[in-house]
């Protein structure tokens, strides 16, 4: 704003040679009203009401004071700037793949694709030609930027070693930059607890827990949980935004079941804001059917959720690094599973989100789905090559 000539403001002090303050000022300016400068008693004190607070403020009798209207409106605009500021909004933060590390779980027996797993690793079983079960999540981790990866392995793991060695050796133009590719191999260790091999999914985190608790991956924030026989093409990075965007402790991956195979999966309830209620792992019978929902929340049409009434996990977890640690340490010490034990008990305490996954995704753990996707040509379902395509 430009001033011209200001002639600045008249005082004269009766008793005293002081100079008013800035509130002084501000409170016998125009800007209050005579609403403000009224109530004094002999002159010596009065009392400023500003709302519900009352401000008393020394004053000589004899002192008169004059000033320009101009600094009136200089006053009011400072005030009516004050009035409407508004705080800035702060962004949600942006999820970064370096804040994240993966566990793909390699380590089962696969007894449901003998005589595939004879002499491998399930996760080794040859699949689309040269590739192995192993390729698909190690491909979508690659492919989400996703460069810090731990790979467990137990039974017939010779393999699956073997396979990892020569695909995802460093020295053979795969460029993890400051990532890796480790093979974390059931052993045993000093005590009692030592001695046993991996008991489960949750147990084979467990043991390697320690890596996480090392200062060098005290950046690691969250830590995907991921299957090794599963068969689909997933962007990670939109699972880990919307897990930091929910505020969840736990994401699992989700997708709508129908009741031909609802029993083979572990089936979960949520409720309007997508948080899960209830997790049972393969129910049967009457608890099977307790656990059909309305999944037109998902974003289904009415008659699709007739089709699939069931929300089915995939066998995929968000854990945030923290809270992973507390479970498998303090809160459950002795749960084996991921699924029948650790999340559903974690679902009473924690914020437990699910998240929907809408592209195609299919297990591969026994023999007639390896073999429908195998031989796509002998049947009518789309295979996941068609859908890539």
């Amino acid at each position: 704003m430009v001033v011209g000539q200001l002639q600045a403001p008249t005082i004269m002090l009766g008793c005293s040679s002081k100079i008013p303050s800035f509130h002084d000022r501000l409170l016998s300016s125009s800007l209050f009203g005579d609403g403000v400068r009224a109530g004094h008693s002999k002159g010596n004190i009065y009392g400023v009401r500003l709302g519900e607070l009352s401000i008393p403020t020394e004053r000589c009798a004899t002192t008169t004071k004059r000033f320009s209207p101009i600094s009136a409106v200089v006053l009011a605009n400072v005030a009516k700037d004050v009035m409407t500021f508004q705080a800035p909004v702060l962004a949600k933060p942006e999820a970064d793949p370096k804040t994240v590390a993966s566990i793909i779980l390699g380590g089962g027996a696969g007894t449901r694709l003998f005589p595939l797993t004879r002499t491998r690793a399930k996760p080794a079983v040859p699949i689309g030609g040269c590739y192995r079960l192993i390729d698909v999540p190690m491909s979508n981790c690659i492919n989400s930027g996703i460069n810090k990866i731990y790979i467990l392995t137990q039974f017939n793991s010779q393999s699956l070693n073997r396979h990892i060695a020569q695909t995802y050796n460093l020295g053979n133009g795969v460029n993890f930059g400051d990532g890796f590719v480790e093979v974390l191999a059931a052993t045993q260790t000093p005590g009692e607890s030592g001695k046993k091999w991996f008991q489960g999914t949750a147990d084979a985190v467990r043991q390697f827990i320690w890596l996480f608790e090392d200062a060098k991956h005290r950046h690691i924030e969250n830590i995907l949980i991921l299957s090794g026989d599963h068969l689909y093409r997933m962007d990670y990075m939109d699972f880990v935004q919307k897990h930091i965007d929910s505020g969840a402790d736990i994401s699992v991956s989700c997708l709508p079941m129908d009741d031909s195979r609802a029993s083979d999966f572990g089936l979960v309830k949520i409720d309007g804001t997508g948080r899960i209620r209830q997790f049972l792992e393969k129910p049967k019978g009457e608890i099977l059917k307790s656990m059909q929902g309305d999944t037109t929340v998902l974003g289904l049409s009415a008659q699709d959720a007739r089709k699939f009434p069931y929300i089915a996990s995939m066998g995929i977890y968000m854990f945030r690094t923290d809270v992973l640690l507390k479970l498998l340490r303090w809160r459950h010490p002795t749960a084996n599973d991921f699924g029948s034990e650790v999340i559903p008990m974690a679902t009473e305490e924690y914020n437990v989100q699910a998240y929907l996954f809408s592209g195609y995704w299919e297990d591969i753990g026994t023999i007639n789905p390896f073999l429908m996707q195998t031989w796509p040509s002998l049947i009518s379902l789309p295979s996941f090559t068609s859908m890539i395509r």
